[in-house]
């Protein structure tokens, strides 16, 4: 049985060899992994977005009633509650659509995970090799 500081030079670079092999389909295993959560968070975005676009065609809809109501009658208010009632979908709207984009980013979609541990095991392997 070999101590393991008998062994020779051949056979510790094809332990590391074999470790960083390791080591990185590990490491492309997690980057598969963490991409398919962030397809998943796009899907997440573009259901906001999609939902946004609904209720802006909502606010759109309402504010043609408002506009509608306005004109065919002579009192002011049904115009005006019509009108408060679009523009408070509209806002909503923005806000819905406005997330769903900022949520789609690039920032928020990298695979930061899987970056940050490749970086500590670069580091770790020049350690070794030092």
């Amino acid at each position: 049985m070999m101590r393991a500081d008998d062994r020779s030079l051949k056979d510790l670079f094809a332990d590391l060899s074999n470790s960083i092999t390791t080591l990185f389909r590990k490491e492309i295993q997690l980057l598969r992994a963490e991409t398919s959560e962030k397809v998943t968070q796009v899907g997440v975005a573009l259901g906001s977005i999609a939902g946004g676009a609904i209720l802006a065609l909502a606010a759109l809809i309402v504010l043609l009633q408002a506009l509608v109501i306005g004109l065919t009658e002579v009192g002011v208010p049904a115009g005006w509650a019509s009108l408060i009632v679009g523009l408070i979908v509209a806002v909503i709207a923005y806000v819905l659509i406005h997330k769903g984009t900022s949520d789609l980013k690039a920032s928020h979609l990298a695979p930061s995970r899987t970056l940050d541990s490749l970086k500590r095991d670069a580091q770790v392997a020049k350690e070794q090799v030092q």
